[in-house]
């Protein structure tokens, strides 16, 4: 999470190929899977860290008017977002267990998972059997996020917990990368019904590029499939690209064997059976090689040729392509 800026061939790669994709903005994942505020903290400060020495290349946006400035300076920049919401986890009143979301605000996140894949207090994460909704404290950290200006995401959120998100947020918000669940059944995409709620908050839904996720051959022209099914249901000004993938270094396998083995022989960067955030229900895809290269980071000009080359309307694809995302960060924002 930091050789990109500390090590001058990792920088000057990390570049290329950000520049090669033509982005200007990323929504970073800056706060690691769950709820607990340091476990959240760790990867926030990785990415702050890392934006403190790149400020001159690529910075942390801490406004949307920034991404617009960048974009006009010819820079980069990182947007930052939470896996989860911290909470102190004391359980004595509301009002002090939300209070780390004006913290972490405050830090520079912009965005939060009111679920990862299991449960929590706020609700049920979309890999739990019997998805049970949004709970009162989940409308209670809804509201919070709401006067703070985090934007809601319910991507990794049951089916019933994001209907209910949406009808509980007073704000624009997201499903940030998910799939149309009527093209491909798969509890990682969101059914109409759920679909139309975002929406229904002035928010949208971002198409990931996780093939096993879009179904069928899970390549760049299912992608688009996706991203064109949407748009014709529920409206270009609802759609966006949440990728869901990084881009991968070169050198990223010769780093990681320099990490010493555990007593064991094992790496301890693998991962010794289901990992609890990542207990997923049965899903037998198998991914093609070419599938996943055709939805590659470095890969958004082939999504936007694609888009041309379906007859989207020039207006619709910069939509799509940020202006979107740019709507919603700005209804969230607060400075205050």
């Amino acid at each position: 999470m930091t050789r990109w800026a500390t090590d001058a061939a990792e920088r000057k790669e990390f570049l290329e190929a950000f520049r090669a994709a033509g982005v200007t903005c990323i929504f970073q994942n800056a706060g690691e899977e769950g709820n607990d505020p340091l476990r959240l903290i760790k990867r926030l400060a990785r990415f702050t860290f890392a934006t403190d020495l790149m400020r001159d290349e690529l910075f942390k946006a801490v406004k949307p008017d920034d991404i617009v400035a960048a974009k006009k300076q010819g820079r980069l920049c990182l947007y930052f977002t939470a896996n989860g919401v911290p909470l102190r986890q004391q359980w004595d009143n509301v009002r002090d267990e939300l209070g780390f979301i004006r913290v972490f605000h405050q830090l520079g996140i912009r965005m939060m998972h009111v679920t990862y894949n299991r449960r929590n207090p706020l609700g049920d994460g979309c890999g739990e059997p019997n998805d049970g909704g949004l709970s009162d404290f989940g409308r209670a950290a809804i509201e919070e996020m709401n006067r703070v200006g985090v934007i809601v995401d319910v991507a990794h959120s049951g089916w019933r917990t994001s209907l209910e998100a949406a009808k509980a947020s007073k704000k624009p918000m997201v499903a940030s990368h998910t799939t149309a669940a009527s093209l491909h059944r798969h509890f990682r995409g969101k059914p109409d019904e759920v679909i139309r709620a975002i929406c229904d908050t002035g928010g949208l839904v971002g198409v990931c590029c996780v093939p096993r996720f879009l179904g069928g051959a899970g390549d760049i022209s299912v992608f688009l499939n996706h991203i064109e099914y949407l748009v014709k249901k529920f409206g270009a000004d609802h759609v966006a690209i949440g990728m869901d993938v990084a881009y991968m270094s070169r050198n990223d396998e010769a780093e990681r064997k320099k990490v010493p083995k555990r007593p064991d022989g094992r790496s301890p960067l693998a991962v010794p059976g289901a990992r609890w955030e990542h207990l997923w229900p049965p899903d037998t895809a198998k991914t093609a090689p070419h599938a996943t290269e055709s939805l590659a980071w470095t890969n958004w000009p082939l999504f936007t040729v694609g888009m041309v080359q379906r007859g989207f309307k020039d207006d619709d694809i910069r939509k799509i392509l940020g202006g979107n995302m740019l709507r919603v960060a700005r209804a969230n924002f607060s400075g205050a």
